[in-house]
């Protein structure tokens, strides 16, 4: 059944709504919002609507349905339980010429209420013409999660604007180049971090210029671990409106399928045994070039760009270099793999704190301040540790943490060939190596991880392999002090 899709005005003009229940009462609570002039006929009302019509915001009337309620009406609702009184309303209103709805009953509507995305000024209205109401809602909820709550502020501040930027750009063409950038560009940008003042200067700056600059921007994208459902609402709009995506050896192509087709993709992973150094400065330049070519860049990362992911440095050089950037974090991999896992991070009666840790390298034995990681009551989440779970072991054993500590290693999280392996302190590179274990996979030390055994939820639980060595061996070794400065922990 074709429809005419219409927006209609119903500003003061009187709209009658037949029934007083639960679904009268949302109809009627839209149609005020609408501003019209309501008026419900209906022998009983629900508290909501006897206080309306109490603080005289409807009109009621009191009794049942008679077709000289219709007199004067622009639009009617029946939303009765009563489907011979429904079809009364809807054939008085079919005389009367008065577009009439009849909840639940598409056959007898002359016109039908939408699902709506409300940002307005903005609104989008979704119908299946009655026959599948809950398709329309499921259509709707993903459009609310693509489109960001500032884009009414910015159709409001582009309306206020109108007439002086058809005045500046009164060639067509141009003009919507330049609705473009006010779409995409910064003034949008600030909207949505809340900065309202700076985004209507922002406008007002570029209005002052004959011909005004389209710069470009950089946002750094948490991609979370893996499973692309983990992406956050903006780091999913952000990939919509890339034009150059700089992204990592760890993101997925599941993840990078979610972006805008004809979006530059650049791989700028950083290679096992490379010059890290290097390949960070070549990202800097990638990043400036392409903002002062005007173009939206996203910079995407595994995980979160704050956590072990050098988005410090790579802020400080858009900074240095002024160009403007955004900043959406990811779930990084501790919070996901221990999730996945069916691991508490906390716990009131193991664990107080957690503490974040890289141990990506061979300097990490001599950085980190093991007398306080052997601490008990609290959690580790070791990253990039894979290759170091012997030295992990030994050195957290010899300053005092218990060999029978329990421990999880967490490969591929999030991914659906994640595998989870929980052992002890004192046989975790034993077992990883007996089952496999290699990169990506995160190391979770702490009482909480024992938990996985009876918790664990997605992808296989992997079987304790027999004991490598008795926990005295490993025991013996002795190691050195070390500074107490630590770096490369975050103790959350």
């Amino acid at each position: 059944m074709p429809l005419f899709p219409i927006f209609a005005d119903l500003r003061e003009r009187a709209v009658l709504v037949v029934g007083g229940g639960d679904v009268a009462e949302r109809k009627t609570l839209a149609l005020l919002e609408a501003g019209a002039a309501v008026t419900v006929g209906a022998p009983a009302l629900t508290p909501v609507l006897r206080e309306l019509a109490s603080s005289g915001k409807l009109r009621h009337l009191d009794g049942h349905f008679e077709p000289d309620w219709l007199a004067d009406c622009w639009l009617i609702i029946a939303a009765t339980d009563d489907a011979a009184l429904n079809a009364a309303v809807a054939a008085a209103g079919e005389v009367r010429r008065i577009f009439t709805n009849v909840v639940d009953d598409p056959q007898r509507c002359s016109f039908q209420v939408p699902s709506v995305v409300n940002r307005a000024p903005i609104q989008i209205a979704i119908s299946s013409a009655g026959t599948a109401p809950v398709l329309a809602r499921r259509i709707r909820e993903r459009l609310e999660s693509l489109l960001d709550h500032s884009l009414g502020h910015l159709a409001a501040l582009a309306a206020s604007q109108r007439q002086r930027i058809r005045a500046s750009f009164p060639d067509l063409r141009r003009r919507r180049h330049f609705y473009d950038w006010l779409l995409d560009g910064p003034v949008a940008a600030l909207l949505r971090q809340a900065r309202p003042a700076e985004a209507e200067q922002a406008l007002q700056d570029a209005l002052a210029q004959a011909h005004p600059a389209l710069p470009g921007s950089v946002t750094l994208v948490g991609a979370g671990p893996g499973d692309p459902g983990l992406l956050t609402l903006k780091a999913l709009r952000a990939l919509n409106e890339a034009d150059v995506i700089l992204y990592d050896r760890l993101v997925s192509d599941d993840i990078l399928s979610l972006a805008r087709r004809d979006a530059t993709r650049i791989s700028v992973g950083k290679r096992l045994g490379g010059n890290h150094d290097a390949t960070q400065d070549n990202i800097h330049a990638l990043m400036r070039e392409h903002a002062r070519a005007g173009r939206k860049v996203v910079r995407l990362k595994g995980g979160d760009a704050f956590i072990f992911g050098r988005g410090g440095e790579e802020i400080s050089a858009l900074r240095a270099d002024g160009i403007p950037y955004e900043i959406v974090p990811g779930i990084t991999a501790a919070l996901a793999c221990a999730a996945y896992s069916g691991i508490p991070l906390t716990h009131r009666d193991h664990a107080q704190s957690v503490r974040l840790i890289t141990a990506h390298c061979a300097q990490s034995e001599d950085t980190l301040d093991w007398q306080a990681l052997a601490a008990e009551r609290q959690t580790l989440a070791f990253y990039m540790g894979v290759g170091q779970l012997e030295t992990l072991g030994a050195q957290l054993i010899a300053h005092g943490r218990s060999a029978a500590t329990p421990c999880a290693l967490i490969e591929n999280g999030s991914l659906p060939n994640q595998r989870v392996l929980p052992t002890t302190l004192a046989n975790m590179a034993h077992d990883a190596g007996l089952h496999g274990i290699h990169a990506p996979a995160l190391l979770l030390i702490g009482e909480v991880t024992a938990m996985a055994r009876e918790h664990a939820w997605f992808g296989e639980l992997l079987s304790q392999p027999s004991p490598a060595s008795p926990p005295a061996t490993r025991q013996a070794t002795s190691y050195p002090a070390p500074p107490a400065a630590s770096l490369p922990v975050c103790a959350i």
